[in-house]
């Protein structure tokens, strides 16, 4: 079940790989992601001294967060993997010039996971020809349907 998805990051990257992480949060943190107030537009993945981190989330707290806690909304939050995963991920990331981008935030057995996904930048004529590519799509599904 998605929570909410990063579709900019699709228009802006070639996505190669796809790798599914936990999210260190607050309580405050879940709720208000249960809430639906959590954005990843404008968020990223950085390698931090052998840590990865999600940076720039957006994360509104809710107007019920008790009084002792003073919520940060863009937080650093650190991202759960394997120490193998994340050797690779360096690997990739130095070696082949890989980007790492947040794809959709989303529950899986009641916990909240970030999809991260292994992009290579696109060009401006690539981005041009996916947006032709999904104007065909939808005019050609339109056409099938007038024939029917």
């Amino acid at each position: 079940m998605a929570i909410v998805k990063n579709k900019k990051a699709f228009h802006d990257y070639f996505i190669d790989e796809q790798i599914e992480a936990g999210v260190v949060l607050q309580g405050w943190e879940v709720k208000a992601i249960r809430a639906g107030r959590v954005q990843l537009k404008e968020a990223y993945v950085k390698l931090l001294s052998g840590e990865i981190f999600l940076i720039g989330s957006h994360i509104s707290p809710l107007n019920s967060v008790s009084n002792h806690i003073s919520p940060d909304p863009i937080r650093s939050r650190k991202l759960l993997l394997k120490r193998l995963e994340i050797k690779r991920l360096i690997g990739k990331v130095e070696r082949a010039g890989s980007t790492m981008v947040p794809l959709d935030m989303h529950f899986s057995k009641g916990r909240v996971k970030l999809q991260i996904g292994l992009a290579r930048g696109k060009k401006q004529h690539d981005k041009r020809q996916a947006i032709k590519d999904r104007e065909w799509q939808r005019e050609e599904a339109r056409i099938l349907k007038q024939k029917r």
